[in-house]
């Protein structure tokens, strides 16, 4: 079974996300700041990130600088869930190997929950 660590600390959009990808036959666990994200992922890699960017304590930015610094997280898979829009971050995620940047409100549970099950294959 695929862990998927979901990094956001609303918890409605947290609640949706993971009601959907339990659903879809994932073990999710939930950080609510980048703090608690580490030191989740310190315990236990995920097979995948769901990282939003604008979180207390630490940014999701550097979340990503610090997880790609290290051995056993340079290569996590990451996909960011954000309402910043991603043009203004395109050096950013390709530098960082974000495999896709998903705009929160233009994007449906369901296409998240798609791109998942294909990504994780």
């Amino acid at each position: 079974m695929h862990q998927i660590l979901i990094v956001e600390d609303d918890p409605f959009i947290v609640d949706i996300y993971a009601i959907q990808l339990k659903k879809d036959g994932y073990k999710v666990s939930v950080a609510k700041d980048g703090q608690m994200a580490l030191d989740k992922i310190n315990e236990s890699i995920p097979d995948l990130l769901v990282l939003d960017l604008n979180l207390p304590k630490i940014d999701g930015w550097e979340v990503l600088r610090m997880l790609r610094q290290e051995p056993a997280t340079k290569d996590l898979k990451v996909i960011i869930l954000s309402n910043n829009f991603p043009q203004n971050h395109t050096q950013d995620v390709e530098y960082l190997k974000v495999i896709k940047y998903f705009v929160k409100i233009e994007t449906s549970v369901q296409e998240i929950s798609h791109f998942i099950k294909e990504i994780l294959k």
